[in-house]
């Protein structure tokens, strides 16, 4: 069966009418790669070096791209692709408030190999945009990598059918709906709400105001917002994570070295693994249970098809 981009889907359902009709996710499931995963584990490195921490991010992201199958499998010749990583804080990468920047750079890149005509990156912060983008490391890293860096425009964002059990419509930056191809790129942190901020959580920097909302109902929000993206392969950065008052962080303190990406097709496998990363089971994870009871996925990865690598 060919592959239908979001932008496709989009088109086909008549997105400017207001008659987008959401199929089941165990329909986007079934167009899916079968789910696997992978999970790559850097043997020894001198963390107080920044040069080996970088080339461990990068041999990190290689690797558990490649037992996956290759970016060529998730990304198609001239398809435009959004990495969207977390980009919300005013905080360098030491800290652990924003995904790696190399782990983003090294993700640009192989989407560029893999035959990407565009490679775009962009979220919606929390701090402020000009701020985090720069303190992040990512600005400057996705540009070097040949990405295209976005500032999500205000104004642009498009109020959308999601047609979820809680949400039905919000505002959705269209760029990013439209994209062929959305690569999901959380750092796994620890949330004071939420107890962790991972894979589901990190499409709130797709949607505009008033996020806050949320919170009222965070895990079907999160399912819901997951359901429409549809994803087919996500990424989670645990080089560092942060393991307490996240999601803002700021204290080195909070800060410990796992060395780790995982990468897969089955979110709800990620967030279980990150959940599990970060000191929790799965089963008491409100997220993790909410997104296995949508049919999003399984929380027991260990029963997918599941490649650990070690990497030197």
């Amino acid at each position: 069966m060919a592959r239908q981009t979001r932008r496709e889907f989009l088109k086909n359902t008549a997105i400017t009418g207001g008659a987008l009709a959401l199929a089941p996710l165990a329909s986007a499931s079934a167009q899916a790669a079968p789910a696997d995963m992978c999970i790559a584990r850097f043997k020894e490195v001198d963390t107080n070096s920044a040069e080996a921490v970088k080339n461990m991010a990068i041999k990190l992201t290689e690797q558990a791209i490649a037992n996956l199958g290759g970016m060529a499998r998730f990304v198609k010749k001239g398809d435009v692709v959004w990495v969207k990583p977390n980009i919300a804080w005013n905080r360098t990468p030491e800290l652990a408030a924003n995904t790696n920047p190399d782990v983003v750079a090294t993700l640009i890149r192989l989407c560029l190999e893999a035959g990407a005509k565009t490679v775009k990156v962009g979220d919606n912060p929390c701090h402020k945009a000009n701020e985090s983008y720069a303190a992040s490391g990512i600005e400057a890293a996705a540009k070097a990598a040949g990405a295209e860096v976005v500032y999500l425009d205000k104004t642009r964002f498009k109020e959308i059918p999601i047609n979820g059990k809680r949400l039905e419509k919000w505002l959705v930056y269209p760029e990013i709906a439209e994209a062929d191809f959305v690569l999901n790129v959380p750092i796994a942190k620890h949330h004071q709400l939420c107890k962790v901020t991972l894979c589901m959580k990190n499409y709130m920097g797709i949607v505009g105001e008033p996020r806050g909302q949320w919170h009222q109902d965070m895990e079907t929000c999160l399912c819901d917002i997951t359901a429409f993206m549809k994803p087919t392969m996500c990424v989670l950065d645990a080089v560092r994570i942060m393991t307490a008052n996240g999601p803002t962080g700021g204290d080195l303190a909070n800060v410990a070295f796992k060395n780790t990406i995982a990468a897969g097709t089955d979110i709800v496998a990620l967030e279980a693994f990150g959940a599990e990363l970060l000191g929790h089971n799965p089963a008491e994870v409100a997220i993790v249970t909410a997104g296995q009871a949508a049919g999003l996925g399984k929380s027991d990865y260990r029963t997918l098809a599941l490649k650990e690598v070690e990497v030197s």
